[in-house]
C-alpha cells in the first residue's frame, strides 16, 4: 500500500483503538524507525503473538503508514514522524464543554474538533 507523500495525518475511517494497543502501535513504529527488524524481533519486543502483529500491522495499513517486508525485515517506509502523526489515538474522554474549549483554535485539528461537536450539537 503506497502511502501519503504528505505528513498531515490521514482522513481514512479506522477503527477506535485501546490506549494499550496505541502505545504499542507507537512502540512498533519506534522500533522500525531505529532499523528494519524481523517479525519474530518485533512481536518479542512488543510481548505479542503472531495474529496480534499482523492485526496491529493491518491498523498501521489502514492508517496509510506503509511497512514493506524486505529480505525477511520489516522497514518503515517514510519518516518516522510522518508515521507517528497518521497514528490512530484512543478516545480522550472529553466531556462536550471540554471539546468546545478546545474546538476554539485555527489550527486543522482544532477545525476537526470543531466539525466533531458540530455535528453533535446540530439541531435536528
Amino acid at each position: 500500500m503506497a502511502s501519503k507523500s504528505s505528513s498531515s495525518p490521514q482522513h481514512a475511517s479506522i477503527a477506535p483503538v485501546t490506549a494499550d494497543r496505541a502505545g504499542r502501535l507507537y512502540r512498533l513504529l519506534k522500533l522500525l524507525g531505529r532499523k528494519p527488524r524481523t517479525r519474530d524481533e518485533l512481536a518479542e519486543a512488543l510481548e505479542l503473538g503472531v495474529r496480534g502483529f499482523y492485526r496491529d500491522l493491518e491498523v498501521l495499513r489502514t492508517a496509510n503508514v506503509e511497512v514493506q517486508l524486505e529480505e525477511g525485515r520489516y522497514v518503515l517506509v517514510g519518516k518516522l514522524a510522518d508515521a507517528v502523526a497518521r497514528l490512530p489515538f484512543p478516545d480522550p474522554k472529553l466531556t462536550l464543554g471540554e471539546a468546545l474549549q478546545l474546538a476554539s483554535g485555527r489550527t486543522r485539528a482544532h477545525r476537526k474538533l470543531k466539525q466533531q461537536v458540530e455535528l453533535i450539537t446540530k439541531k435536528r
